[in-house]
């Protein structure tokens, strides 16, 4: 479930970025009162700790197939 949730966010993240580097707008910021605003940092900071979480999915073993036998 928190692989689940991490990846989420880690979505959300990119596809922020892919608007900043494409269109100059950013989705979240522009969602939660900018870029200094308090939930917009929680926010960031949330996707943030999602990407190092999936760092951690890189050295697992593929735990989804294992499930399955």
């Amino acid at each position: 479930m928190l692989d689940k949730l991490a990846l989420i966010l880690v979505i959300i993240g990119a596809l922020n970025w892919g608007g900043i580097g494409l269109f100059q707008f950013d989705t979240v910021a522009w969602l939660f009162g900018g870029q200094g605003a308090m939930l917009s940092r929680v926010i960031y900071t949330l996707v943030a700790l999602a990407g190092v979480w999936c760092i951690s999915m890189l050295f697992r073993e593929d735990a989804v197939a294992d499930r399955g036998r």
